[in-house]
C-alpha cells in the first residue's frame, strides 16, 4: 500500500476579497482554470503585479491573496 497521495492538493486564496479554494499551483493554472482570456485579465499577487508572461512562474500558496482587474492600454 502506497502513502502517495495522488490527488490535487487543494489550498485557499483570497481572489478580489473572497476566500476561494484552488489546486492550481501557479498564477497561470489558476487563471486558465477560470476559463479567462488572459489579455483580458491583470493581475497581482500579494499587493504585487504579475505580467502575463511571468504567470506560469508565480507560485500560490495557502493564504496567498489574488487581485485581478481590467488591463489598462493605450496612453
Amino acid at each position: 500500500m502506497s502513502t502517495t497521495d495522488t490527488a490535487p492538493h487543494t489550498i485557499t486564496v483570497v481572489v478580489n476579497g473572497q476566500a476561494e479554494s484552488t489546486t492550481a499551483r501557479t498564477l497561470q493554472a489558476w487563471v486558465d482554470a477560470r476559463g479567462a482570456l488572459p489579455a483580458a485579465l491583470a493581475t497581482a499577487v500579494n499587493g504585487n503585479f504579475v505580467p502575463r508572461s511571468l504567470r506560469a512562474q508565480q507560485p500560490l500558496a495557502e493564504g496567498d491573496t489574488i487581485l485581478t482587474f481590467q488591463p489598462i492600454e493605450g496612453g
